[in-house]
């Protein structure tokens, strides 16, 4: 029987901004403070330490594999989506003649990556336009010596959902996945993307420092940044065979406290999770656009965007004195409201009041 997540923050805070950090439950705190207590007791040594952690690595590369509908071989463990990035770009050795689609509405955590990859970056203009014109701006882009395709699946800006099935199938270019704001928020399977970055902080309600990489053909990227957890076994010059699964691409030591808190996190999100976030986005949607103007189509992410009548900066400012947590978005002048299944009517009403 799945557990119900208890959210302190949310007696006292209406929580809006999960699509920066996720509210923690008591749960994933208890489970954290209690391996913490245990390696502060009897230390961080031995063999039932090493055991528990290997054990834990494991449960929880499963618990991420379930989540996107893949299998746990073909999950790496990571610190963030913006590692999972570094790792695909590193791996694939791109090379100045190679160029890299990618659009005009992603995260510094993905653009960073792109720019030192080595390849040209060209960006497609998506932001504001429906499905089919993204599809049509990002496959504009795509020539012969397009290399990747990298884009979100939920762009963080607006929370408009991409045509990543179209672009796939239209191009046939591998393609790269920042999951941030997807994973956890929507339903998501890794279909026929190649590589997909997991935000655990976010959506999925995780300690901090924690996220998940899924690659599907392994032998297509190198182990460019390798770890202890990526060898089979090595030589004495560091020459290495491969684990013959994706922990190749392990980011190095995750905190065990922050797995075994994550582990939890991971199992606590009830059946309804989706349904329950989608009623309250278009809720919150809806409540919005009777006063301002919404950035945010209907139908789409959790993410709901808006232009507020004052300074964005001061007006979250404002609100975060009122009790409530959003977000602005730098230089667009715009505030973005993250709605997640604990999120109710009257978070959104404090909102819309500390608004007026």
């Amino acid at each position: 029987m799945t557990r119900v997540p208890t959210f302190p923050v949310l007696e006292h805070v209406a929580y809006l901004n999960a699509g920066t950090f996720g509210p923690l439950a008591q749960e994933t705190i208890d489970a954290v403070m209690a391996q913490t207590a245990l390696e502060l007791e009897q230390g961080r040594g031995g063999k039932p330490y090493f055991d528990n952690l290997i054990d834990t690595r494991a449960r929880v590369r499963a618990l991420f594999a379930e989540l996107v509908g893949t299998v746990p071989e073909n999950v790496a463990l990571t610190a963030s989506t913006t590692m999972g990035c570094q790792i695909v770009l590193s791996g694939l050795r791109l090379e100045p003649g190679d160029e890299i689609v990618t659009t005009d509405e992603e995260h510094f955590g993905l653009l960073g990556p792109l720019h030192v990859s080595g390849a040209r970056v060209r960006v497609a203009a998506t932001r504001g336009r429906t499905g089919e014109e993204a599809l049509a701006a990002v496959l504009a882009e795509v020539g012969p010596r397009t290399r990747l395709v990298a884009i979100s699946h939920v762009s963080w800006m607006t929370g408009h959902i991409l045509p990543l099935a179209g672009i796939k199938a239209e191009t046939g270019v591998p393609l790269l996945v920042d999951g941030a704001q997807s994973v956890g928020a929507i339903p998501v399977d890794v279909g026929d993307a190649d590589f997909y970055t997991v935000s655990g902080q976010k959506w999925l309600c995780g300690p901090d420092a924690t996220g998940a990489l899924y690659v599907r053909d392994l032998d297509a990227l190198a182990v460019a940044l390798p770890t202890y957890w990526s060898r089979e076994e090595h030589e004495p010059d560091g020459t290495f065979a491969p684990v013959e699964s994706a922990q190749r691409f392990d980011t190095g030591p995750l905190p065990v406290p922050s797995l075994a808190g994550l582990e939890v996190a991971l199992g606590m999100a009830p059946p309804s999770r989706y349904a329950d976030a989608r009623a309250i986005t278009e809720r919150c949607r809806e409540l919005l656009s009777e006063r301002f103007d919404v950035v945010t189509a209907p139908g789409q992410g959790t993410l709901v965007t808006f232009e507020p009548r004052g300074d964005s900066a001061e007006t979250v400012a404002r609100l975060f004195e009122a009790g409530v947590v959003v977000r602005d978005l730098p230089e667009t002048g715009w505030i973005r409201v993250s709605c997640g299944y604990w999120n109710t009517e009257d978070h959104l009403q404090r909102l819309l009041d500390a608004l007026t």
